[in-house]
């Protein structure tokens, strides 16, 4: 076995891999940027090296400093994790060529199935069934136009080398075909390297079902179950689970047997994916080949969680020369597990993704992932700590939630609870949204398909559980406690509000999803509150507790969880959270600000092109701008008819969040 293995990734891969061998008493070294300097996974090993700077091009994706980085420090392995350089072929072969063993299939198989197109060949020489489509590799753009015209829309136009949704667009029409093949070459570009783009028949209604597939050195293989992956949005997985509802088990071991076809055609070793798109109709399911990934995934846990298994350790082993622990015979499910992922991003704005600091990271009681008695309840996957700041370089997962339970209810009613405890001040993110979705019908009653999302967006998204009033109590019942705590012996410092003639009255303002609310506190001779909102008028009692407040309000009893930045009340409970702005009245009286005419970039990245020049009149909704942030392209479009006065940029220029981008005339 390796004795000192270096960990060429970041985040929450990098301290997930790094435990497991601190487990298995392997010494690890970790790789920073100059954005990663003070990193949770600089910590969890136990050496670093720097590679260089922020942006992935200049240090994560640097494989020479990589390399000197292993050499210098003595490792013996280098585990690549997933993204980066992990299904990079060049790479892999480097390492070889370097005395250093890579934790991952041979370059060889990673060439093999690494460019989409060829890997659909290998597939159909090996039997496994595919979808559907275009696989060549002429590129000309009128070539792939009347394809795709032939196929039938909609149909999908995919990277060939790409992965994790990079690259990738659904087109419904003839007429959008030619902007959605720039847009995703562009993407591809970026991401890749490579621009080749293949293109496949959209399935209707489809799943998206993964098998595990390993395979050692000494030939043998074996599949450990599925996952399904279906609940996606930009064709980025946002829940996983295994086992895949409704799997028969005549089903399993098709799928099984094909994900064994593909790893044996191109000799693998180690961990990989084979992926397949489901279709679903009256008479049953059928699947096709899409792509397989020769790597690690992100969903592995729920894969550990049904199986009782540690993947790394197995990748560790495979890759030291060890035959795989354990015979497809001998590999047991138990239980049902789901993964959601924890991103930094605004659901109700297209999931736009959002930067900033974790001013607040407090997580459910979770058990520890090395348990070897059996899967845990609740685990989770991340790289960050409170304080740490979520950068607009690398991808926008900030962790990972996986529970397990005896039964899919179970699981759905765990991953709930936790949702409801994992509180993250500082920056949007998406927890209120993935437990709109677990809650959703749909998923619920595992009715899946890749369009989930859009197809429950009445309940997924512009959802507020916690509403104006339990927001306005809560602000105010935390104000006064925060008064409380300041208060002295002295009983004129008092700032309860007792008055010697009758009740106290005391005015509040505050703004609520940007709109203005005014709140009135009335405090009676002996003691008791009523809030006045409108025209409500609600008995108001609370108790501050260890870990919030709980507040009665008319009656109805809360149990809430409270954190104040500045001016902004962020409050989470049981129903869900929300956060409210209270205003000083005295600072603001008098104080009205308004601008408009103006287009700033919603997040730091990179200006891709300007759709429109000085002078355009546009109309509101018109596609103004694409940016790149976060490995993702971005369209910024005209909030409301104008002109176009000036435009401040150019393509290619690196742009401050709230930057402005052009000015408008009405």
């Amino acid at each position: 076995m390796f004795k000192k293995i270096l960990i060429a990734n970041r985040g929450e891969i990098a301290c997930r891999v790094a435990a497991t061998a601190r487990r298995m008493a392997i010494k690890t070294v970790a790789v920073y940027s100059d954005a990663d300097a003070d990193a949770k996974h600089v910590t969890a090993c136990d050496e670093a090296v720097h590679i260089g700077g922020s942006a992935p091009k200049d240090s994560y994706l640097r494989w020479q400093r990589i390399i000197a980085a292993a050499q210098a420090t003595g490792a013996d392995a280098i585990h690549p994790g997933y993204g980066f350089l992990s299904e990079n072929e060049e790479f892999a072969q480097a390492c070889a060529e370097a005395g250093l063993v890579f934790i991952g299939p041979p370059a060889s198989a990673i060439k093999a199935m690494g460019l989409k197109a060829e890997s659909k060949r290998l597939m159909e020489k090996a039997g496994v069934p595919l979808v559907p489509g275009y696989h060549g590799s002429d590129q000309n753009p009128a070539l792939l136009q009347r394809e795709a015209d032939r196929i039938g829309y909609p149909v999908l136009i995919k990277a060939s080398a790409g992965g994790g949704g990079k690259g990738m667009r659904a087109v419904e029409s003839s007429e959008e075909f030619a902007a959605a093949l720039a847009s995703c070459q562009r993407e591809a570009i970026n991401s890749f390297g490579d621009d080749a783009v293949l293109i496949e028949k959209y399935a209707q209604r489809p799943r998206h079902i993964e098998i595990q597939i390993f395979g050692d050195t000494h030939g043998n293989y074996v599949h450990l179950f599925e996952r399904d992956c279906s609940v996606q949005r930009r064709h980025q997985k946002v829940l996983e689970e295994a086992p895949a509802p409704g799997m028969t088990e005549a089903m399993r071991q098709q799928m099984g047997e094909a994900a064994v076809a593909a790893a044996r055609a191109v000799h693998y070793v180690g961990a990989g994916t084979v992926e397949f798109i489901v279709e679903q109709r009256a008479g049953g399911m059928t699947f096709y080949f899409m792509e397989m990934n020769t790597r690690l995934q992100v969903e592995h846990p729920v894969t550990e969680a049904i199986t009782g298994l540690d993947l790394v350790e197995w990748q560790l082993r495979v890759a030291a020369g060890q035959p795989l622990p354990l015979k497809q015979a001998q590999l047991r499910r138990h239980g049902h597990a789901i993964e959601a992922r924890i991103c930094a991003e605004s659901p109700d704005n297209q999931f736009l993704p959002a930067t900033g600091t974790l001013q607040v990271y407090r997580q459910p009681v979770c058990t520890c992932f090395e348990r070897a008695d059996g899967p845990v309840h609740v685990r989770i996957d991340d790289g960050v700590r409170e304080g740490d700041s979520i950068s607009p370089y690398y991808d926008s997962m900030v962790a990972k939630l996986i529970v397990h339970g005896d039964s899919r209810e179970q699981a759905l009613a765990r991953m709930d609870q936790a949702l409801s405890e994992f509180h993250i001040v500082g920056l949007q993110t998406n927890v209120q949204f993935l437990r709109h979705v677990v809650q959703s019908q749909s998923f619920a009653t595992a009715d899946l398909d890749t369009a989930l999302i859009p197809r429950e967006a009445g309940v997924l998204f512009h959802q507020e559980k916690l509403g104006l009033s339990v927001a306005v109590a809560a602000a105010v019942a935390l104000t006064l406690e925060e008064e409380k705590s300041r208060e002295t012996a002295d009983p004129f410092s008092r700032t309860d509000g007792w008055c010697a003639h009758g009740p106290s009255q005391r005015r509040f303002a505050f703004e609520f999803h940007g709109e203005s609310q005014a709140a009135q506190l009335a405090r009676a001779h002996d003691g008791t509150l009523q809030l006045a909102l409108g025209d409500l008028r609600l008995p108001l009692r609370y108790t501050a507790t260890p870990n919030g407040l709980q507040l009665e309000l008319d009656g109805q009893r809360w149990r809430l969880q409270t954190y104040r930045r500045g001016e902004v009340v962020h409050v989470f409970g049981a129903m869900g959270a929300t956060q409210i702005t209270e205003i000083d009245l005295l600072a603001h009286a008098g104080v009205a600000q308004h601008e408009g005419g103006r287009l700033t970039a919603p997040m730091p990245g990179k200006v891709v092109s300007f759709l429109v020049k000085a002078g355009d009149t546009v109309s509101r909704g018109q596609a103004l701008a694409v940016m790149e942030a976060m490995k993702m392209e971005h369209t910024i479009a005209a909030p409301a008819d104008g002109v176009v006065a000036e435009i401040l940029y150019a393509p290619g220029d690196q742009v401050l969040e709230g930057a402005e981008l052009l000015t408008m005339a009405a």
